[in-house]
Order: C-alpha cells, then sequence, then structure tokens
C-alpha cells in the first residue's frame, strides 16, 4: 500500500511538473485598425496571460497606429507591415485578429496552412459564405475558431444562458435584444476603425452587422435557427451621408415564437441588454446585471424584476483571450456563443435580413 502512495505521489509530482514546464503560447495579433486591440495589448501588458501565454509581435499597414503600439510595447517589439511574413518568421501558435470583417477569411486561411490558432472579434466574417469557408477550414486544419464577444463573458450572460437552458421560463415564446450606442463617429472612434466600419464592403453592412449579430447569436443559442427573417433599416444621419445603414429592426420567425433584434448607431446611449419571455415571467441581462421578474409579480413592482446574485467567471472564462487560451492549451472544444457553429448561423441571418431589406419580403433560412 505504502508503495502504491509513494508511486501516486510521484506521477502526480510528475504531471505537476511537466504541466508547470509546459511552453507558454505564443501569440501574436494581426490588425491595429480595430479599435478594441488596445485593451488586449494592454491585457499582455499588465501580464494579466503571463502565466500562460507571451505576445510575440503585431502585424499592420498603418504606421501611426505602429507607433501607438510603440508607446505601450517599445520600439523593439516585432511589428510586421505583412501578416503573411509575421506568421512564417514568428511561428505564432495563436493569433488575435482586430481587423476588418472581410479581411478575416484570407487571414484564416493564411493560419490553417501553417496550423495556427484563431480568434477574431466579433461578428465571424463579412457574409456567411465566408463564415462557411472559415469553418470548414478550421475543421480541415484541427485550429481553434473562436468568435469574440465580451458580453459572453459577463456573469449576468453565463448565468442567464444556464437558466434559459434549464428551462426556468418555461418555452421561450419571445426574444427582444437591443444593442447599440451613438455612433461610432459620436462616441469618438479612431478615423481608422471608422474607415471600415461604415464600408459595406470591408464591414458588410453597418449597424446591423455591429449589433446585430448580438441579438442574432442569442436567438441561435436560445432558440436555433428560425424559419423566417424579416428586416427593415434607416439611414437616420442624414447628413453623414453614410454609405450603410445606421438603424435596424429584424424579426426572426419561429413556430412558436418571435425574436425582434433592434441593432443601431442611434440609441441616445449606449444599449447592450437581451430579454427573454416565457409563461414563468422574464430574464433580463443588461451589461453585467441579471433581473428575473416572476408571472406572479405586480408590474408596479420593481418592473423590470429582482435583481439576481451571480458569480464570477472562473479564470478561463474571464474574457475571449483566456478562454481561447485555455482551450488550446486544454485541448478544448471551443463551445457555446464564441463557437464556429453558432457565428455561421450568426452571419446567415445578417445575410437574410439584408436580403430582406433589399427586397421588401421576409427571408427564408435552410433548415
Amino acid at each position: 500500500m505504502k508503495k502504491l502512495s509513494f508511486l501516486v505521489l510521484l506521477l502526480s509530482v510528475g504531471t505537476n511538473m511537466a504541466f508547470a514546464q509546459a511552453p507558454k503560447t505564443r501569440v501574436a495579433i494581426i490588425g491595429l485598425d480595430h479599435d478594441h486591440v488596445w485593451g488586449k495589448i494592454s491585457n499582455f501588458t499588465n501580464a494579466k496571460y503571463s502565466r500562460d501565454a507571451e505576445l510575440v509581435a503585431i502585424a499592420d499597414m498603418h504606421p501611426e497606429l505602429i507607433e501607438k503600439a510603440k508607446q505601450m510595447l517599445g520600439p523593439d517589439f516585432k511589428y510586421f507591415t505583412d501578416y503573411t511574413e509575421m506568421l512564417d518568421e514568428m511561428k505564432p501558435d495563436a493569433v488575435l485578429v482586430t481587423t476588418a470583417n472581410n479581411l478575416h477569411l484570407p487571414i484564416l486561411r493564411a493560419c490553417a496552412q501553417r496550423h495556427i490558432h484563431f480568434l477574431t472579434e466579433k461578428p465571424m466574417a463579412q457574409n456567411g459564405a465566408d463564415a462557411r469557408e472559415m469553418d470548414r477550414l478550421a475543421r480541415e486544419a484541427g485550429i481553434k475558431l473562436v468568435v469574440n464577444y465580451p458580453n459572453a463573458f459577463q456573469a449576468s450572460t453565463q448565468e442567464a444562458y444556464m437558466r434559459l437552458k434549464a428551462g426556468e421560463l418555461g418555452p421561450i415564446q419571445k426574444i427582444i435584444v437591443e444593442f447599440g450606442h451613438r455612433g461610432p463617429k459620436e462616441i469618438g472612434a479612431s478615423k481608422e476603425f471608422n474607415a471600415w466600419l461604415y464600408d459595406p464592403q470591408k464591414n458588410g453592412a453597418g449597424a446591423l452587422m455591429d449589433f446585430g449579430c448580438y441579438g442574432a447569436n442569442w436567438a441561435l443559442l436560445v432558440k436555433g435557427r428560425p424559419e423566417r427573417v424579416f428586416a427593415h433599416s434607416l439611414k437616420l444621419k442624414t447628413a453623414q451621408h453614410n454609405d450603410v445603414e445606421d438603424d435596424a429592426i429584424v424579426v426572426l420567425e419561429y413556430p412558436d415564437a418571435n425574436a425582434i433584434l433592434l441593432p443601431s448607431w442611434d440609441w441616445p446611449y449606449g444599449k447592450g441588454q437581451a430579454e427573454f419571455f416565457g409563461p414563468n415571467g422574464s430574464l433580463l441581462v443588461t451589461g453585467d446585471k441579471l433581473l428575473f421578474h416572476d408571472k406572479h409579480d405586480a408590474p408596479a413592482d420593481k418592473p423590470l424584476g429582482k435583481t439576481l446574485e451571480t458569480l464570477p467567471p472562473l479564470p478561463e472564462k474571464a474574457d475571449g483571450t483566456a478562454y481561447f487560451l485555455d482551450c488550446i492549451r486544454s485541448s478544448k472544444p471551443v463551445e457555446g456563443p464564441v463557437s464556429a457553429a453558432v457565428n455561421v448561423g450568426v452571419n446567415e441571418i445578417i445575410d437574410a435580413a439584408i436580403e430582406s431589406i433589399r427586397t421588401g419580403k421576409a427571408v427564408g433560412l435552410k433548415p
């Protein structure tokens, strides 16, 4: 018995030592013209992921943005203008992609050829065809593909999804998702970010793409694929002469429910909430809060519902990069709202919404 215990101890120590000595995941960033990138760089400079990963290089074609990065990372860090050159020279294990949506597919294709794991900011692609091809390439190459939604890693979102999946509200009959803000120009987005956000070819659409993806993602997770999509859009900022819509209404039709998506660059303030209704009441996810309104509660008494306690996310689910690194290092499948399977559907719903806006008719989705 003592020999067996000693052997188990040796195996345990050996396993822990092997894990402790595992090399860090080498991460590179492609693109600096998406304003979310600066928070990602800051997380590395603040050693948030230092136990598991190291940032080794950045590729971007904007000299002024490279100069900004140098202020954070220093002049001796590795900078490239050609991302394929960076991939070949630096040989990262994984990339964080913060570029225009139409570049996601060619970058993933280059990563798949080199067996490099891939995370992109939402949405997955500029259209459904690109998203399907990205999914195929990633599966065939055996690489992780994560589509990062900041809200996916909030405690309120994770708790709401668990409760909805458990059926606490009964069958969901209505979903209303409101996401957006006053507009990229109005909130001070960088000129490089705006240059592609307002470009229908580079972005895929306007507010519909930027924020409609959140609602489509929620609907797919909770109700699955809708049967039909009907959409209407507006250009309310007429003085700006933008080439893309700044406001949209999208209705997803199910046999037993409707999901109403309200993506907009015309909210008077930032909006980020999803509300779910069933026979037993409603759940409202708004920022980092989760509220439940029981069917027996009087409407005048806490009209939005009572606040539910939520547990902080696990460290490996604290944000998209942490989750990405954990999937790589632990050989876990990518699941839930950030998975390719869900986000191909997101892009297909937005495609259908764009077609509905063009024709003025509802568009059916294949099962």
